[in-house]
């Protein structure tokens, strides 16, 4: 692809970072609207919580491949083709007239959102030159997806008033826009490279199974003791596909994942660290949100409009993080956020049942200070000293591992809950979700050990990146 420099390259950049809002503002604004998505379609509990968990399922199965899809089939053609689909199929959900449809849905739309948003990623960490450009574009590219999803909660809360079906038509809206723009702002591109020796199909299947099953495990776990044989069962099952999925990489000669990439040291930390983050984050603001409504009996509006503090990491993301990156390095903000998440989450545990939100808003607008320092960092280690033809596999690996955080997060803050909740006395729910709210200290404490122990040895702006190939121009290489 040519370089792209001045307005251009800001015009791709907004288009880019418009899907990553999307995609944070669709999640959000369904999570306010299922109470009443749940009494218009007289929908179970059982199928309520699969219209959240669809979309989770589908993301968490399928970003491994859709970001190694978009290194061997071409990035804008993915980023387009997958765009259009998740255009589709939210409009699909607000027709839905029953549980199921929606769904199908949500999990169509997760499988969309697992193919274009590593492809988006990629498309920027080989459009800039590997450091602060770079690095720059990332962590705007974050701090928009943070926004869209804090942005999102109070969209939510004010599209359900008029009625929940808003909540899918509007990202169709802007879906649509984002996809007519990118149609004149992506470059076309060069055919990939000549790996038409053949497609590793069988290590497709494999992972894509595996990443299913583990992803089904982990929601499961919100069930606690109810079908504890499924549950381990797909565990199991996942393990065993993941081994064939090793097996057949080690022998395939165009491999899916070649697997000598999680020899960098830096990038599996950076992924397992943004695990711990993430869902700590979404557990905690699960618990905080089942807090504000079940025991405070705020609106959704009220908890939406609540919880928009969390959301200064829109701002401080693509403004004050850049700077501290400079200075101190990626693995140094990093730890901060990590620590600064450790107190925000903290400070929340004190907060009674007549709590002030004067009370709560220092931990609100911590969190969200932490989110801005540490997610968009964590995307520069997770990319950095990749080589080009790999960046669609390291966004992939990115965010299957934020994903899966995600999913244990909530899952292990509903557990506790819930054993919490029905251990204790009538009116114990105050210590319930007092109890869940250690999950994300603890999630946290863990990830801030992990960094700390990645930065010994390292100077002052995280030591010397490795080189990757030779594309570090302004523009998207051929």
């Amino acid at each position: 692809m040519p370089a792209r420099t001045g307005g251009q390259g800001w015009a791709l950049l907004l288009v880019l970072c418009g899907t990553i809002f999307l995609e944070g503002s669709d999640v959000a604004m369904l999570a306010v609207a299922v109470p009443a998505v749940r009494a218009d379609l007289s929908l179970t509990t059982g199928a309520t919580a699969w219209v959240m968990s669809g979309y989770v399922l589908g993301y968490a199965g399928f970003t491994l491949l859709g970001g190694r899809a978009a290194d061997l089939l071409g990035r804008r053609r993915m980023f387009l083709t997958w765009l259009g689909v998740f255009l589709v199929f939210s409009l699909l959900g607000g027709f839905a007239v029953d549980g199921w449809t929606l769904v199908v849905a949500r999990f169509v739309t997760g499988v969309a959102a697992a193919f274009m948003t590593p492809a988006a990623m990629s498309i920027i960490t080989t459009s800039y030159p590997q450091g602060p450009r770079r690095d720059k574009a990332l962590l705007v590219f974050a701090g928009v997806g943070a926004g869209g999803f804090s942005l999102g909660l109070v969209i939510g809360g004010l599209l359900t008033e008029l009625g929940w079906r808003w909540v899918f038509f509007a990202p169709v809206v802007l879906a649509g826009a984002i996809l007519l723009a990118a149609l004149r702002v992506l470059p076309a591109e060069a055919r990939p490279e000549p790996v038409r020796r053949g497609y590793d199909l069988p290590g497709a299947a494999c992972a894509a199974a595996a990443m299913l099953l583990f992803a089904y495990g982990i929601i499961r776990l919100e069930h606690r003791g109810q079908g504890l044989r499924p549950t381990l069962g797909a565990f199991a099952a996942g393990a065993a596909l993941m081994a064939a999925f090793v097996v057949t990489e080690r022998r395939a000669t165009a491999p899916l994942v070649r697997l000598g990439i999680f020899r960098r040291a830096a990038m599996v930390r950076a992924d397992l660290a943004a695990l711990l983050f993430l869902g700590a984050f979404y557990g905690f603001q699960f618990i905080v949100t089942l807090y504000l409504q079940e025991l405070r009996d705020w609106s959704p509006l009220r908890t939406a409009l609540a919880l928009i503090a969390m959301g200064c990491d829109a701002v401080l993301a693509p403004t004050l993080t850049p700077r501290l990156v400079r200075r101190y390095g990626t693995g140094r903000v990093v730890l901060g956020g990590f620590l600064l998440a450790i107190v925000a989450y903290g400070l929340f545990l004190p907060v009674g049942i007549d709590g002030s939100y004067g009370a709560m808003f220092p931990s609100l607008i911590t969190a969200g200070l932490a989110f801005a320092l540490a997610y968009g960092p964590l995307t520069i280690a997770a990319t950095d000293s990749v080589a080009a033809q790999e960046q669609g596999l390291a966004g992939g690996l990115l965010y299957t591992f934020t994903q899966f955080g995600s999913a244990v997060g909530i899952s292990a803050v509903t557990v506790v809950y819930g054993i919490a909740a029905a251990d204790g006395a009538a009116g114990a729910a105050p210590a319930a979700y007092r109890t869940a709210l250690v999950v994300p200290v603890l999630m946290v404490l863990l990830g801030a050990a992990l960094c700390a122990f990645g930065l010994r040895g390292a100077g002052p702006a995280d030591g010397p990146r490795e080189g990757e190939a030779p594309a570090a121009r302004d523009g998207i290489p051929g």
